[in-house]
């Protein structure tokens, strides 16, 4: 399998595009927010012939998904979210008002079929199992590719730290009940890919000040 880690926006977001040698595609997160940004994507999507079949969230704030709309005109594809965090996907406008003290207009596609419990989606040759780990957001969740030891963790877990919990809709204990239990718990060889800064790996975040 092969990844390409765009970084996006002003709050340096990870978007992330994964394919196989089938040539499907899934991105992660497309927090693309400036016309230079969503170009880069979608010519990156061009160039390399690939087929993206989905666009999937892993949680509803405004800096994973500046760049949904993009991707919806070009490829069709409407992005994806836990049932949970439809309000929160829909509420962008007003979190940034809250976050930011300023008001940046962001044009939104419809959601296609929400996510709900610990199902499967499946991409080329792989199979992604939908992790739900509340606290960040009501509805955050992770993706897992169990035969590539592979976890895109978004805002639930980061290097050495987890999402912040002083939120509207986080729950601080939710999220590390649900990190101990259903993350911490992965191989410890599973390589980590945050939504925001540099990757890690499950064994090192078993050494997590946060978790601990």
């Amino acid at each position: 399998m092969f990844i390409q880690r765009f970084i996006c926006n002003f709050i340096e977001e990870n978007c992330y595009v994964l394919w196989d040698d089938t040539r499907e595609a899934v991105l992660v997160d497309c927090g693309a927010q400036t016309a230079q940004e969503q170009t880069a994507v979608i010519e990156f999507i061009k160039d390399n012939k690939l087929t993206p079949v989905s666009h999937l969230l892993t949680h509803g704030h405004f800096d994973h998904i500046f760049g949904a709309q993009a991707l919806y005109d070009v490829f069709g594809l409407s992005p994806r979210v836990h049932t949970a965090d439809v309000s929160t996907y829909y509420g962008a406008a007003e979190q940034m008002l809250l976050f930011l003290h300023r008001r940046i207009d962001i044009e939104l596609p419809q959601l296609g079929p929400t996510i709900s419990g610990d199902e499967e989606i499946r991409f080329g040759t792989h199979t992604l199992r939908v992790i739900h780990t509340p606290g960040h957001t009501p509805g955050g969740v992770c993706y897992y590719i169990a035969d590539e030891h592979l976890l895109l963790s978004g805002d639930s877990l980061f290097r050495g730290s987890i999402g912040r919990c002083d939120l509207p809709g986080s729950d601080h204990r939710a999220l590390i009940i649900s990190l101990r239990e259903r993350v911490l718990t992965l191989p410890e060889e599973t390589i980590v890919l945050p939504g925001h800064g540099p990757q890690t790996t499950i064994a090192a975040e078993r050494h997590n000040p946060y978790l601990l």
